[in-house]
């Protein structure tokens, strides 16, 4: 009979502690080259979470140091709740978010990569503040858990259920036969892309600090801008549109496939039928969004100069191609209101929102491979219905998929569905109208960001009520950790001893 190694659990916990309380010395540096007077409180906030991480490792210093299921799942959802509940401390410590409520919810928003945000002016935050609010989306982006999973081994701990339990997707492609080689060479790719995003957007015109933190939260995927207007402050600047559209798509792209890419291997890129399919759908939803824009938009286009005509399509472009990677990828920046370009797009990117980008990178949502499996199981069941006999498997990547695999996925939509359905109908509970609900739930859920109603992408979510926000934070996590992975903690069989 196996009981559960609460030990491993907590000295894991610490660990993460001491990697948020690493990153948290950004801002305190920040903070004290702008002369900011919340250097001391952030410091504070510093050694609160050091401290806390450090009393729970050196508590449980003497412990079994096999990972098995249950004790993953646990690191992984209480790894991101003591994360939040310590990465809202700077927040707190300086006031700036004062309200338990919504410091957990910017915080929960920032390391989930929602970018949801309960901030009325982002700028007359402190940089330091804005820093930090980032980083809360660079440190979630490719999961906390996975680097933690880098340096497990040198504490004799292995972590491959840590990492089956926290990358997103229904499975992950491994670049080399260890997981902590592979987590290394992810966060190296996620690092540098990160470097070069930043230097192109200060050459593009942006100040060092902007393009620093519109680097961090590209890659993650997040949405946090230092801007209140987010990336429409800079639509005088398509060159810097088009940055963070390229490296929007690069985040929300199997992050193995930019492994094969600095290997030179674009064969191996053009053969993986995820990548294909998610191309296309950004193409094709790109290009339909332009052209309704184009001819019946009332889109506020900036002059150009070049002919009226041209420049228009150009701008129509920019701004299509930019929202709908915004929102399939879940980064959630914003340039226009696309809730006002008519009532077709509106549907249109409602149903972007249940998308999500490749499984492997850090976009939240669905997950492009779900969708596609899906679909080729409902045209499969077409051809069982005409031939009963026949064993038709489901084929995705010239391989015939595992029919528990298809089961799973089928469950996950449920399970999905009834979540979205749940989380709408408990937000409509607070008071909220039927499209700012629905809006809310689908963004919430689907770490999207921007959403629909009172929540659309010119408001925030400062109008909820305090139960609003927490819902909204605990829809966050439950998407962002796709769902069984926090779920299954609340089913009695998880506790039993076996």
């Amino acid at each position: 009979m196996s009981t559960i190694n609460f030990k491993i659990v907590l000295h894991t916990l610490g660990m993460l502690l001491l990697f948020n309380g690493a990153f948290m010395i950004f801002p305190v540096v920040a903070s004290y080259y702008y002369n900011e007077s919340i250097t001391l409180e952030l410091t504070f906030s510093l050694i609160v979470t050091v401290f806390s991480g450090l009393f729970m490792m050196f508590s449980t210093r003497k412990h079994d140091k096999n990972i098995a299921q249950r004790e993953g799942y646990l690191i992984v959802t209480l790894g991101w709740l003591f994360m939040v509940l310590t990465g809202m401390l700077p927040y707190v410590f300086t006031k700036m978010i004062p309200e338990f409520s919504n410091a957990f919810f910017e915080t929960m928003s920032g390391y989930t990569t929602t970018g949801a945000s309960i901030l009325n002016d982002i700028e007359v935050m402190p940089n330091s503040i804005l820093l930090w609010r980032s980083l809360t989306h660079w440190i979630g982006g490719m999961g906390i858990i996975v680097l933690t999973v880098a340096i497990l081994p040198l504490f004799g701990i292995g972590g491959m259920q840590l990492f089956n339990a926290e990358a997103p997707g229904p499975g992950a492609d491994k670049l080399k036969p260890r997981i902590a080689d592979t987590a290394k060479r992810l966060w190296l790719i996620y690092f540098i892309y990160t470097v070069i995003e930043a230097i192109l957007l200060k050459i593009a015109g942006m100040g060092y600090f902007d393009a620093v933190n519109h680097a961090l939260s590209t890659l993650s995927t997040g949405g946090f801008s230092t801007k209140n207007d987010s990336v429409a402050f800079w639509n005088d600047s398509p060159m810097i549109q088009y940055i963070i559209i390229l490296f929007m798509f690069l985040a929300g792209t199997n992050f193995v496939m930019s492994y094969f890419a600095f290997k030179f291997d674009f064969k191996k890129i053009w053969q993986n039928e995820e990548f294909r399919w998610f191309l296309s759908f950004i193409l094709v939803f790109s290009s339909l969004t332009t052209l309704v824009i184009f001819f019946k938009a009332d889109l506020d286009l900036n002059s150009i100069p070049h002919p009226r005509v041209i420049g228009e399509f150009e701008s129509s472009i920019r701004h299509s191609f930019f929202q709908v990677l915004a929102v399939v990828t879940t980064t959630g920046f914003v340039t226009s209101d696309f809730t006002l370009w008519t009532p077709f797009l509106t549907i249109l990117f409602f149903g972007l929102f249940f998308l999500g980008g490749s499984a492997g990178s850090t976009s939240g949502g669905i997950k492009v491979v779900r969708h596609v499996i899906l679909i080729k199981n409902g045209f499969q069941e077409f051809r069982r219905v005409l031939h009963p006999n026949a064993i038709l498997p489901v084929r995705y990547k010239g391989k015939s998929v595992d029919q528990k695999i298809v089961f799973t996925i089928q469950g996950f939509f449920i399970l999905y569905a009834l979540s979205f359905i749940i989380g709408a109908v408990v937000l409509a509970s607070t008071g909220l109208d039927f499209e700012t609900a629905i809006g809310g739930a689908a963004s919430s859920l689907g770490n999207v960001g921007p959403a629909f109603g009172k929540l659309s992408p010119v408001d925030n979510f400062s109008g909820l009520t305090n139960f609003g926000k927490l819902w909204c934070s605990f829809l966050m996590l439950l998407g962002r950790l796709e769902l069984f992975t926090v779920l299954i903690i609340f089913s009695p069989y998880f506790w039993r001893n076996r």
